[in-house]
């Protein structure tokens, strides 16, 4: 091929790839809650309040409940799940990349169970912790709307999906709102939520039966709390499940309670342990709070806070 006629080939195939980007950026300006369980924590704004920890903090903590009884703040649900946010060095950077830059007076509720401060028995080395390869480890963008690095990287499907699955088609049973908060919607009859927590008992026990508490995370979760507390106020919260899975964490690590205490002493932040009330809420699966009883449960967390800012004035 001479070079006029390389001239005229690149000519030609510029317009596919300009042709080629115009439809990638069309269609991801239709990501939306709808488009996976993580995107809308990688789009803005940055809070100044946030919540952290796992999938049980991201479907229990309902940020709209917290705004209202927390005037004049808004709160961003930034758990996402036990494999991409455990407590670790890759979480406290994200949180340092997510949070708002100028926040000084920002209210900060770290949810912990003992699987978010453990780590797989046969784990030897750092470069085997599961969030390796979580959005958290390598994305440089969290106020982005539309967001294509994210889409860029972790997004594996076509992404004809975003626009086939875009929440005006309707939403799905499992929508992200922009705030962070995990919104499932499933049916909790009693026999298919009996099916789900026998499900969840048996996914548990073999969990457990693997895992061990883990003194890197731990170290972890002071960090972020020794960072956050630079920033604002910390709380760390014990969000229940049901009694079979309790039953589960407790024998896995029936002085749970004590260590997370004893941290929170020391870093002198309060812990709301509410573990002992797991039999106040319905549960979608056992493990991870149904929506209604996430916003009673986080009304409870907001009063406990009100109460603390109220004994300090």
């Amino acid at each position: 091929m001479n070079s006029s006629d390389m001239k005229k080939f690149l000519f030609k195939i510029s317009f596919y790839i300009v042709a080629v980007a115009a439809v990638l950026l069309w269609l991801g300006s239709y990501a939306d809650g709808n488009t996976d369980d993580n995107y809308r924590h990688f789009t803005g704004p940055k809070p100044s309040n946030m919540i952290l920890g796992d999938s049980r903090g991201s479907q229990a903590l309902v940020p709209d409940v917290l705004d209202g009884k927390l005037k004049d703040r808004k709160f961003d649900n930034f758990s996402l799940n036990l494999t991409e946010s455990p407590y670790g060095q890759i979480y406290l950077e994200a949180i340092k990349k997510k949070l708002h830059p100028g926040t000084k007076d920002g209210i900060f509720i770290l949810t912990v169970d003992p699987w978010n401060v453990s780590t797989g028995k046969d784990v030897k080395d750092a470069k085997e912790y599961t969030e390796n390869t979580s959005a958290l480890a390598d994305m440089h963008f969290y106020d982005m709307a539309p967001n294509y690095e994210y889409l860029l990287k972790h997004f594996p499907k076509s992404w004809f999906n975003i626009y086939n699955d875009r929440e005006a088609v309707g939403r799905s049973n499992t929508y992200l709102h922009k705030n962070g908060w995990m919104e499932v919607t499933v049916d909790i009859n009693p026999a298919d939520l009996r099916k789900r927590e026998a499900s969840k008992i048996t996914q548990y026990k073999e969990f457990a039966a693997n895992q061990k508490i883990s003194r890197y995370r731990l170290d972890a979760l002071e960090d972020i709390i020794q960072y956050l507390d630079t920033k604002g106020t910390v709380y760390i919260v014990r969000i229940p499940g049901f009694k079979g899975i309790m039953d589960i964490e407790n024998a896995f690590s029936p002085d749970f309670n004590q260590i997370i205490g004893s941290i929170a002493q020391k870093k002198k932040v309060k812990f709301f342990d509410f573990s002992s009330q797991y039999d106040q809420y319905i549960y979608t699966d056992g493990n991870h709070m149904y929506k209604e009883s996430g916003k009673v449960f986080t009304a409870r967390i907001a009063d406990s806070i009100l109460l603390d800012k109220k004994m300090l004035k």
